[in-house]
């Protein structure tokens, strides 16, 4: 078990190496979609009301925003 999260960490560490700003451009576009869910209301779901995309979207930021220096 502890040899797949070893091996899933090193490629997500490759992965976002290469592409520094990768986790900042997926946070603008969680924010963005979250922005489009409350322009159009629909049924009501879960997922508009309580904002998930729009915090998702922070905590992503966020981290993205923490592991640019280090990976890169």
């Amino acid at each position: 078990m502890n040899d797949r999260i070893n091996r899933f960490l090193e490629r997500a560490a490759d992965l976002l190496a290469g592409r520094p700003g990768l986790l900042i451009f997926v946070a603008i576009a969680l924010v963005l979609i979250n922005f489009l869910l409350q322009l159009f209301p629909g049924q009501g779901y879960w997922i508009v009301d309580s904002n998930l995309c729009l915090h998702a979207g922070l905590v992503i930021g966020f981290v993205g925003i923490l592991l640019i220096r280090p990976l890169g």
